[in-house]
């Protein structure tokens, strides 16, 4: 370990291999700095090592992503090496140097004393890079800001560590399955019985062309024509049209997972590196292949609470739209999104639907309404949303014409959110989360205080659940995966979901954001209501689940 005092430039190396529990080199106050580049690996040494967490964090990865986000190069550049390089920083080292070094730390002891001596000066080679960097910038960074940002680094150490608990006997069943070949076969046979757009384990496009025209349903093309494949228009369909849930996992299941890339380490918890700060809009983007919360939702039937404990799954209701509510300060779509069910008030308001209407009564036009909400953010034209919607465009562009009437005072803010992004060449949060426009898409663009803001209420919610002492798994998009001990879980899922609303009243001024909350008990598991059926035909498959009951 290696680290630098600033202010005085006493540079301290420490040798850590060996020690149970070493003393901490570090004493911090509440006027100290820490600066560091990707400080969650650095907290996470801290956390193993039972030393002090620093007060204020200042992490160079994170202030150099907020600088160059949406920039068309740089905002790819994640790498201290390739980050200093970029920004022409004097002193850097070499990729190959340091995957030598790496390579050799990685195979272990026993080392020389030249060795250790070289591995030291490596460690503090990353250090003399970070202070340059951290002085070329500093006249650039918003402290108060960054420090909040930072702190959230801190909090994804803790709940990386944390890891979410598993099943492990469901899961070594599962591997042994899906390694003899007898899954794949059952879930193809399954999925053609349903669609019939299998040959052998081959998805075949002109067979899945012929069930889109079978059931009628609309399906977007890429530039050249031909159906797009890719998981997040499958992801998209999917909400559209619930009832092709099945094929989309049975692709990814198929296609994509890789069961011996989850990590479980042998207390049965998995753990991944969250990649804080990754998406445009800031928000975490975990390895889809280590995730459990991965594309295949039914994989989350994997997880299930350790005895004596529960877990919580704690989520933000419909949240982007009590988003746009706040910082529009529309007051019909806050009455909209206050009523509990925003897609039927706008219908009922807009009278396509009689006042007593409910979900039951009238699914399709809610279906309908919701697709309308979603072009509204995404900056969809009527084109897209009659073939999303899989109706007409006249009664499209009717819709749209109709939430625009009603919310009238959203879509002047949204139209001017747009406009001074493009005067400025950039948008912000409230927090100071940026994105330069010139390279976006109008829909991107007209999305992100959304998408942004809720990046920022989920982080802050992170960071006050923590700071409250309760143990969090997982962040998950605008949720969270709580665990807690059974005598106190539901006084714990209460406490966490008061922080949750604190956190969105404190990011969009006293604007209350409401969660719900789903409770698993130990024995029982967690499972995504999208995920069941394949859950449970894979366990008949495999001659019904195991479990580590």
């Amino acid at each position: 370990m290696a680290a630098e005092n600033l202010v005085s430039g006493e540079i301290k190396t420490v040798w850590l291999e060996g020690e149970v529990s070493p003393p901490s080199p570090f004493s911090f106050s509440e006027r100290d700095l820490y600066v560091a580049f990707y400080a969650s690996a650095e907290m996470g040494c801290h956390l193993a090592l039972n030393w002090e967490m620093p007060p204020n964090i200042l992490d160079l990865y994170v202030e150099c992503r907020n600088l160059f986000n949406g920039h068309p190069t740089l905002h790819t550049t994640r790498s201290l090496i390739n980050v200093a390089s970029a920004l022409r920083v004097s002193g850097t080292t070499t990729s190959a140097y340091k995957e030598d070094m790496r390579d050799r730390i990685q195979q272990g002891s026993p080392y020389t004393p030249v060795e250790k001596k070289k591995i030291l000066e490596y460690c503090y080679s990353d250090v003399a890079i970070t202070k340059d960097l951290y002085r070329k910038l500093q006249s650039n960074l918003d402290i108060p800001r960054a420090l909040l940002r930072g702190k959230y680094m801190a909090a994804v150490a803790m709940m990386e560590r944390n890891g979410v608990p598993l099943d492990t006997k469901s899961f070594t069943q599962l591997k042994r399955g899906m390694d003899t070949g007898s899954l794949q076969k059952n879930i193809t046979r399954e999925a053609n019985r349903q669609f019939d757009v299998y040959d052998g384990v081959v998805f075949k496009l002109e067979k899945f062309e012929k069930y889109l025209r079978r059931v009628n349903m609309p399906w977007p093309r890429t530039a050249t024509g031909r159906l797009s494949l890719d998981h997040d228009t499958f992801k998209e369909q999917t909400r559209i049209f619930p009832e092709i849930q099945f094929l989309k996992d049975a692709r990814y299941t198929l296609g994509k997972l890789r069961l011996k890339k989850i990590p479980v380490g042998i207390d049965g918890r998995t753990r991944t590196l969250i990649s804080p700060f990754s998406a445009k809009t800031g928000r975490n983007q975990p390895s889809s292949n280590q995730f459990i919360f991965s594309p295949a939702v039914w994989l989350r039937g994997l997880i299930k609470p350790e005895k004596g404990t529960g877990i919580a799954y704690i989520d933000y209701d419909q949240q982007e739209i009590a988003i746009a509510a706040a910082l529009s300060k529309d007051s019909n779509l806050t009455h909209s999104y206050k009523s509990g069910d925003p897609y039927l008030t706008f219908g009922k308001a807009a009278g396509l639907i009689p006042e007593d209407a409910t979900k039951k009564s009238h699914y399709n036009e809610r279906e309908k309404f919701k697709i309308c909400f979603l072009a509204s953010q995404y900056g969809m034209k009527e084109n897209t949303f009659a073939r999303y919607g899989n109706i007409p465009i006249p009664q499209a562009r009717g819709l749209l014409r109709n939430h625009k009437k009603l919310y009238e005072e959203y879509w002047a803010w949204s139209d001017n959110v747009f406009n001074m992004a493009n005067i400025t060449g950039k948008i912000q949060t409230c927090f100071g989360w940026t994105m330069l426009t010139k390279y976006q898409k109008e829909s991107s663009i007209r999305n992100f205080p959304m998408q942004a803001h809720g990046s920022e209420i989920l982080r802050l919610a992170c960071c006050l659940i923590l700071e409250a002492g309760i143990k969090v798994c997982a962040p998950v998009h605008d949720a969270i995966l709580i665990e807690s001990p059974l005598e106190t879980l539901e006084e714990t899922v209460k406490e966490t979901q008061s922080l949750m609303s604190r956190a969105g009243e404190i990011v969009l001024e006293g604007f209350n954001v409401t969660t719900s909350a789903e409770i698993i008990k130990y024995p029982d598991r967690y499972q995504d209501p999208r995920g069941i059926d394949m859950w449970d035909k894979i366990g008949e498959y495999l001659g019904g689940w195991e479990s580590d009951d």
